[in-house]
């Protein structure tokens, strides 16, 4: 097995049974804020989508579905292996960009194609990528690959069951907007940033530990921002308050947490051939080159900016101009309150009134009284903060998802009195019937099992109520708190109130 990296979660894994192309993305992404890191323009795009035999994109977020990448550079005739997402979406874009040969799997169900073993485990909760996220599982015969990507699979014994890992490809770094984008004192974006970033790096190693694969590849990021307004987000930001940890910072805090890990630097254009014990790897880049873009990172950036200026105009020119006033709130309310009729659990959810800035526009979701209208003075528990451009372009292209656009930009600021609420994000990113359904249905169908478990003294509900990660698996208790190490989030047991966001008590009482 040859497994290139093509940067970001991009792979092409050659087997003598078939080729892959997962997860091709070279253009930038959500209004032009997110480029691959390092620069992968250069690579020989049309060579990889046209000799590939297969297409798997794991979802639908545009560091992972490059709808330009692959309209212009893969055959149209290749199969595509369709993970067993709850929607269509996924499908209903690829057929779209004239793709017609289609492989559907189901969920963590192996199937052989010639010689080559294939499994996609796919999630489907309301928090898994836009509706949907999955991982791949590839065998050849004599090699198990795992290709994670964003997806943070609950069963990795079932995973594990489709063979010994051999390589491993995990996601490592940021891929979110907090604390970046709120309005905090630089102390305490400093210490929310830490704390991402151990999150993030507990549960990669977590991960690491239970795959138990012979070769670890840091994967899925991290992005840069290459646009000037964004410019200070990148890396871990200039004091410390951004979480996008790049490949060699990864690399070095494994070393120290587990040094018998075999952990291999994979770049745009690099070639792992993992072969049992031993891993040979090709750079394209000479030992010099490497070591300028992590050491002189933002001299690199610099440069990749330079070259990237016309691209960054062409997105900007392309944004639809800001509406008037009451057209804005018009086409808002047309849109948006048929949606927050049906949507009787993100409402109760969120439970309040959300502030909406649209440039010198102030808009409140009530989601109470199910209504779009504009601020009338009153308090807001969540304010979001945008220009009229973004809004605007947004509702010209009827963008059900505006975390895979608006929010995943970085492009606004936020505000927030409390802890936070998914239902509030759930709702930015379930802007259609088809998708409100989906997830009010969904949580009618999660409600806790009634299962329970004992731990640290403690007997607590089986299933984390954030997406029902098994807290015998993934739980941990320091004193009276519980920490789910799948996403981070935490529960005070002796009141069985999650310290991470409104919504989601835990059952848990004292073992006697």
């Amino acid at each position: 097995m040859r497994v290139t990296g093509l940067g970001h979660a991009g792979l092409f894994i050659e087997t003598a049974a078939g080729s892959v192309l997962c997860d091709p993305w070279v253009n930038p992404a959500f209004f032009g804020s997110w480029f691959p890191f390092p620069d992968n323009t250069d690579l020989d795009w049309t060579h990889y989508g046209r000799s590939a035999d297969y297409l798997y994109v794991s979802h639908l977020h545009r560091d992972h579905f490059d709808a330009e990448n692959l309209r212009q550079t893969v055959r149209k005739d290749i199969t595509v292996l369709l993970p067993a997402f709850a929607t269509d979406e996924l499908e209903r874009e690829l057929r779209g960009l004239g793709f017609t040969r289609f492989l559907r799997t189901r969920s963590g169900v192996p199937v052989e194609c010639d010689g080559l073993r294939i499994m996609i485990t796919a999630l489907t909760g309301p928090g898994d990528g836009p509706i949907g996220d999955s991982a791949l599982s590839l065998d050849d015969g004599r090699t198990v690959l795992l290709n994670q990507n964003d997806a943070h699979p609950l069963d990795i014994a079932a995973i594990r069951e489709f063979g010994e890992v051999d390589a491993y490809f995990v996601q490592f770094s940021g891929a979110i907007w907090y604390p970046m984008v709120y309005q905090l004192p630089l102390s305490a974006k400093k210490e929310f940033a830490a704390r991402k970033r151990k999150g993030q790096f507990d549960r990669a190693l977590r991960y690491i530990d239970a795959v138990r694969a012979e070769h670890v590849f840091p994967n899925a990021g991290p992005p840069c921002f290459l646009d000037e307004a964004l410019f200070e987000h990148n890396g871990t930001g200039r004091d410390g308050e951004s979480i996008f940890v790049d490949q060699v910072e990864f690399l070095r805090e494994l070393a120290k947490a587990r040094p018998n890990v075999q952990a291999h630097l994979l770049l745009p254009g690099t070639v792992a051939e993992p072969e049992d014990t031993a891993c040979k790897l090709t750079h394209r880049y000479t030992d010099k080159e490497i070591d300028h873009i992590f050491r002189n990172k933002r001299d690199y950036l610099r440069d990749f900016a330079g070259r990237q200026r016309d691209t960054l105009a062409a997105e900007r020119a392309a944004r639809f101009p800001e509406l008037p006033r009451d057209r804005l709130l018009a086409e808002l309310k047309e849109w948006w309150e048929p949606l927050l009729t049906r949507a009787e659990h993100i409402c109760t959810g969120v439970g309040g009134p959300a502030r909406l800035d649209v440039g010198e526009v102030p808009i409140v979701i009530d989601f109470p009284a199910r209504e779009v209208r504009l601020w009338d003075g009153e308090r807001c528990r969540y304010t979001l903060s945008t220009t009229g451009d973004l809004v605007a372009t947004n509702i010209a292209r009827r963008e059900v998802d505006w975390s895979n656009s608006l929010l995943l930009s970085m492009r606004f600021t936020a505000s927030r009195i409390g802890p936070y609420n998914e239902f509030l994000y759930v709702f930015f990113k379930c802007l259609s019937m088809e998708r409100i359904e989906y997830v009010e249905n969904y949580y009618d169908a999660s409600q806790d099992d009634g299962q329970d478990i004992e731990m640290g003294g403690w007997r607590i509900q089986r299933r984390c109520p954030h997406l029902s990660a098994d807290l015998g698996r993934f739980g941990q208790i320091d004193g009276e708190v519980l920490t789910c190490a799948l996403h981070g989030w935490r529960y005070d047991l002796s009141t069985g109130r999650c310290l991470t966001a409104d919504g989601h008590d835990i059952r848990a009482t004292p073992v006697r």
